[in-house]
């Protein structure tokens, strides 16, 4: 019984990453394509958009997926998207 629920977490927890990890890529290019449209932001929130969307790219290369996601969030609640 233990080593059904031991299996049955870890494969929750590997598929939350996983999730995570595809979360990423997409919300990237949400942020990209609204920086292609030249979006209405002084010039000080486009810079912490772009940093905060390589900060981003930078935390899920190096697999800290949910930080990644909320770092990622924070510049589309700037672009407003």
């Amino acid at each position: 019984m233990k080593t059904k629920t031991i299996v049955l977490l870890s494969s929750l927890a590997l598929v939350s990453v996983q999730a995570f990890a595809f979360h990423c890529p997409v919300d990237m290019k949400k942020i990209d394509e609204a920086l292609a449209k030249n979006p209405q932001l002084s010039s000080a929130q486009m810079a912490e958009v772009k940093m905060l969307r390589a900060k981003g790219e930078e935390l899920h290369k190096a697999g800290k997926h949910q930080e990644s996601v909320d770092t990622l969030g924070k510049a589309m609640k700037l672009l407003k998207i």
